[in-house]
């Protein structure tokens, strides 16, 4: 079969499914397999709440969008290309974010009746078979059966089999954008070492899903992104708020003041003491207090006592931090407040949703 490559400048992928279905795995995997091609990259991991919401129902979709571009990437973009939906409850959750004539890769096991309620469709309606996807392109493919299938001489329940899914999904991706499995065969390896029956079925449900597409019709061209000209150097995969901790670092050896994190545990500032507490050797010291209270008038201490004094927090936070703020501003001691904003009023979305360097 002669088969077309049509090369794309930019991509936007999402990968939605159950939040056990491995989408953030399947999303990093396909990332870091960009980024060693030296294509440029920003991803927005989307999940669902910390307490896991009913399998198969809206608040528990679990997602992560991918943008890659052979130009500078810098927002990973408002539409998708290309939507892989694992279930019903995924789809409806993101088919508003995907561009018209859009692709849409739909696991059919996942829109059976129970997930079609449990995603709140009408009775008797499933979006595979009625003509409400006439504007996008529908890959339809049982990923269950076939996953199932590829580990039939796999000594495995039918539930850890389940769990390969996600890397048959990514073995036709990277079937579809042109890529090599090596790093992700290397990453599996070293991941499931000592779990001998994971690492054979991860590894192959990844070939099984590169050979489906291979050997299927379903696509008449392969795509490809070239490089990215990018400046000449090493480049690390990073997250906003590990970022902030690295300025923080060089704020405290440039300016000769050691660096004190006094803080309270809260989402989604937490990282920031998270990272800066492996860096003892800088002189760093990191505080986790009783309550925010606590933190911000530690840090005030510190600023007092001639150190780098910063708190971090977030919007709640923040309330409970206004009147040692107000002692600070009186006594003029410098204070660095870092407040990693959440979506939403109030206290926002105290789970991990959308809280994504605000």
């Amino acid at each position: 079969m002669n088969r077309k490559e049509e090369v794309l400048q930019d991509v936007v992928i999402k990968f939605a499914g159950d939040s056990g279905d491995g989408m953030q795995l399947t999303g990093s995997q396909f990332t870091n397999n960009t980024a060693l091609m030296g294509i440029d990259l920003a991803t927005f991991p989307d999940f669902p709440a910390e307490i896991r919401a009913p399998q198969g129902t809206l608040p528990g979709v679990s997602g992560y969008q991918l943008r890659f571009s052979s130009d500078r990437v810098y927002p990973p973009g408002d539409e998708c290309d290309v939507l892989v939906a694992m279930n019903a409850a995924a789809l409806k959750a993101n088919l508003k974010a995907l561009k018209k004539g859009g692709k849409i890769i739909a696991n059919t096991d996942g829109f059976d009746a129970k997930n079609l309620r449990l995603a709140n469709y009408p009775e008797g309606i499933n979006p595979l078979e009625d003509d409400s996807l006439t504007n996008y392109e529908v890959i339809k493919m049982d990923v269950t059966k076939m996953t199932r299938e590829a580990l039939k001489d796999i000594t495995m329940g039918v539930k850890e089999k389940d769990r390969a899914k996600n890397m048959f999904v990514l073995g036709f991706l990277y079937w579809m954008y042109n890529r090599q499995m090596e790093n992700t065969d290397e990453f599996i390896r070293e991941k499931f070492g000592k779990k001998p029956d994971i690492m054979e079925s991860n590894i192959k449900a990844l070939h099984a899903g590169y050979n489906y597409a291979d050997t299927t019709e379903t696509f008449t061209t392969r795509f490809k992104v070239e490089k990215a000209k990018m400046e000449p150097g090493t480049y690390r995969s990073i997250m906003g708020n590990q970022a902030l901790a690295y300025g923080l670092i060089a704020a405290s050896q440039k300016s000769g003041l050691s660096l004190f994190l006094g803080t309270y545990p809260i989402t989604p500032a937490s990282d920031i003491l998270h990272e800066l507490s492996r860096y003892k050797s800088f002189g760093i010291r990191t505080f986790q207090a009783e309550d925010e209270i606590a933190a911000i008038t530690s840090t005030i201490g510190a600023s007092y006592g001639g150190s780098l004094g910063v708190t971090t927090t977030s919007g709640p936070g923040m309330a409970l931090k206004a009147e040692a703020m107000g002692l600070a501003v009186m006594l003029e001691i410098p204070l660095i407040i870092v407040n990693v904003q959440r979506g939403g009023p109030s206290t926002g979305l105290p789970t991990k949703t959308e809280q994504s360097d605000l």
